[in-house]
């Protein structure tokens, strides 16, 4: 029982915060996710069937460059809302 209150009380915090979210901050975050998402289909794609290392390498270096840049992303669209207009 403490399990879900515990977890409840999480979802309702992170709901609480996310609705502190300007529709700006939520737009550039939506299309950070996008990003990180082509970057893993891509590499996904590069890697199935029998594949070389380094195309597994390839594709372990599309996915890290796409989750930076998601997150570079993320961190802009957490600065737009820090910032006072």
């Amino acid at each position: 029982m403490k399990k879900i209150a515990m977890f409840a009380a999480a979802a309702a915090m992170g709901l609480g915060l996310a609705a502190c979210d300007s529709a700006a901050e939520n737009n550039m975050e939506d299309q950070a996710d996008a990003v990180e998402d082509q970057a893993d289909a891509t590499a996904d794609a590069m890697t199935e069937g029998d594949v070389s290392e380094a195309t597994e390498e390839k594709a372990d270096a599309i996915e890290d460059a796409g989750e930076a840049k998601a997150d570079a992303m993320e961190d802009a669209a957490d600065d737009m809302d820090a910032d006072p207009q």
